[in-house]
C-alpha cells in the first residue's frame, strides 16, 4: 500500500502536460516528464522512442537536469501525449530513479486520485544496487 504525502505539485504536472502537448509529436516522442530540483527549478524532457529501446522521459530528464546543474531532484511526474494525463514510471525507471534519488517523490494516479508517493513505495522490497557492489580496493 502506498503512503500518500501531503502535497501534490500541480505546477509540475502542468509543466509536463504543456511539454507533452507542445513537444511530443509522432511515435518518437509520446511522453513528457517534469522534475523539480531541490533549488525549486523545474526541468522538463521527452522520451526518445527507438525500436532498440530508447530512453523513457524520466531517464532523459535525469540527464537534462544534470546538464543544467540540477543534480538533486525532489519530485518527478510523467505525462502522456494526447491528454493521457499522469503516467506512472515503468519498472526500469522506478529502479533508476531510486538509485539516483532515494528520497525522490513521484506523482502518480489519475484524475482526482493524483497523489505524491515516495519512490520507495513504488518498489516494495527494494533492491539497492549499491549494496551489492564489490569494493574496488
Amino acid at each position: 500500500m502506498t503512503t500518500q504525502t501531503d502535497h501534490v505539485d500541480h505546477e509540475l504536472i502542468r509543466a509536463a502536460a504543456h511539454v507533452a502537448r507542445t513537444r511530443c509529436r509522432g511515435d518518437n516522442h509520446t511522453m513528457a516528464a517534469a522534475g523539480r530540483a531541490q533549488d525549486g527549478r523545474i526541468v522538463t524532457a521527452v522520451n526518445a522512442y527507438h525500436f532498440t529501446g530508447g530512453p523513457c522521459a524520466e531517464l532523459v530528464l535525469i540527464g537534462a537536469a544534470a546538464a543544467q546543474g540540477a543534480y538533486q531532484l525532489d519530485t518527478i511526474v510523467a505525462v502522456g501525449d494526447r491528454d493521457r494525463g499522469v503516467v506512472p514510471p515503468c519498472g526500469r525507471c522506478r529502479q533508476v530513479l531510486f538509485d539516483y534519488f532515494p528520497a525522490l517523490k513521484v506523482i502518480v494516479g489519475e484524475g482526482d486520485r493524483v497523489r505524491t508517493v515516495p519512490v520507495t513505495d513504488l518498489l516494495p522490497e527494494t533492491y539497492v544496487w549499491a549494496d551489492h557492489q564489490l569494493d574496488a580496493e
